[in-house]
């Protein structure tokens, strides 16, 4: 499981969303949600920025280059 998974579950579960709130502000399937938080796909960058956005944290924090989740 890489650093992106583990935060992508970790912030849903914290946030109270379920994957198919997630997918939808995303536009994508809840399976899409289901394969990052699993580790068999990374999103790309555009969903990247948009999932930073949603949980409000930086992509940086998402990514594990930081450990500080505050956006800068």
């Amino acid at each position: 499981m890489s650093v992106l998974s583990e935060r992508l579950k970790e912030l849903r579960i914290e946030s109270g969303k379920k994957q198919t709130d997630i997918a939808a502000y995303l536009g994508v399937l809840p399976r899409a949600i289901r394969f990052y938080e699993s580790g068999d796909r990374e999103p790309g960058n555009e969903l990247l920025v948009k999932l930073a956005d949603f949980f409000e944290v930086s992509t940086d924090y998402l990514l594990g280059r930081t450990d500080d989740p505050a956006k800068r």
